[in-house]
């Protein structure tokens, strides 16, 4: 079940971002953005788990469609910092969107009682923490994918 719901997160994310004309990386990207402001290339490869390198393509293909541009970083001449454009025209394009999935999930959570639904946020607060911590093992493992 659990690779199910990955998958459909997953898809779900690609499907928002090819609706914008962009990956589900950079629609992720963005989504950092906006919770966290305009924010240094480093500390969004750091939010993101995206490496500098893979940062740099995303923002260079972001600043290319206007959905971001770089400025100075105020005290680090060797660093930009990334700041989100266009925010409220695309929050107006996934509004319906997300809407539309939020009244599907009304619909499954009211199936629930209030005490369900208490273990079912604990799980995804427990898995998403689990997730973090699995993904930061992963990064700063010795080990590498084998040669092919």
């Amino acid at each position: 079940m659990g690779r199910e719901l990955s998958n459909a997160v997953i898809f779900f994310h690609e499907a928002v971002a090819a609706h914008l004309g962009m990956s589900a990386a950079e629609w992720k990207c963005l989504g950092l953005l906006d919770q966290h402001g305009p924010s240094a290339a480093s500390r969004l490869a750091e939010l993101s788990g995206f490496t500098t390198g893979a940062i740099t393509g995303i923002v260079d293909r972001l600043e290319k469609a206007g959905y971001v541009s770089r400025a100075a970083h105020p005290t680090d001449r060797r660093s930009v910092i990334v700041q989100p454009l266009q925010v409220k025209g695309l929050k107006e394009r996934v509004v319906p969107i997300f809407q539309s999935l939020g009244r599907a999930m009304a619909q499954v959570t009211a199936r629930y009682s209030a005490e369900e639904l208490t273990a079912i946020v604990r799980f995804f607060a427990d898995t998403t923490e689990t997730l973090r911590s699995e993904t930061a093992k992963l990064k700063h493992s010795k080990h590498q994918a084998p040669d092919r």
